[in-house]
């Protein structure tokens, strides 16, 4: 079984001499009460033969609401602890934290329960430094702020 290949963008901006990081928190009940260590930079699965920088400005827009452009930079891919490899592409740029909107998914809630509820697939998303980046974002994709 070939292991799922995500692509991501890790958007920044300048403010001053700070340097801040866009991530977005997952949605659904599994995540609700998480923030350490819970935290994403923008992504989604990929299929093979798709253009991986296509499919992480996809899924960015679908995650935010927000088209994304600029020059892209091209980061070292991760492998996750799931073993899933994760291609990012740093890009500078501002979006509105607030003004999110997140396509859903369906899922059984509570479980067990026979009844399908949905839920966003990003619940919310905020600028952080780089400190408060280390300490939210997953462990697995710290790597990328190394670049």
């Amino acid at each position: 079984m070939a292991k799922k290949t995500s692509a991501g963008i890790l958007l920044y901006r300048k403010l001053g001499d700070e340097l801040e990081v866009f991530l977005v928190h997952p949605g659904g009940p599994y995540w609700q009460k998480k923030d350490k260590g819970a935290w994403s930079v923008p992504k989604g699965e990929f299929e093979a033969g798709e253009d991986p920088l296509e499919a992480a400005k996809r899924e960015f827009k679908e995650e935010t609401g927000f088209d994304i452009t600029g020059d892209f930079i091209e980061l070292t891919a991760l492998r996750q602890p799931s073993g899933k490899v994760v291609y990012t592409w740093a890009v500078e740029g501002n979006i509105d934290a607030t003004s999110i909107k997140s396509n859903m998914f369906s899922m059984e809630w509570p479980p067990r329960s026979g009844k399908e509820q949905e839920f966003p697939e990003v619940d919310r998303g905020g600028w952080f430094n780089i400190a408060q980046v280390r300490e939210k974002l997953l462990p697995g994709q710290r790597g990328f702020l190394d670049e």
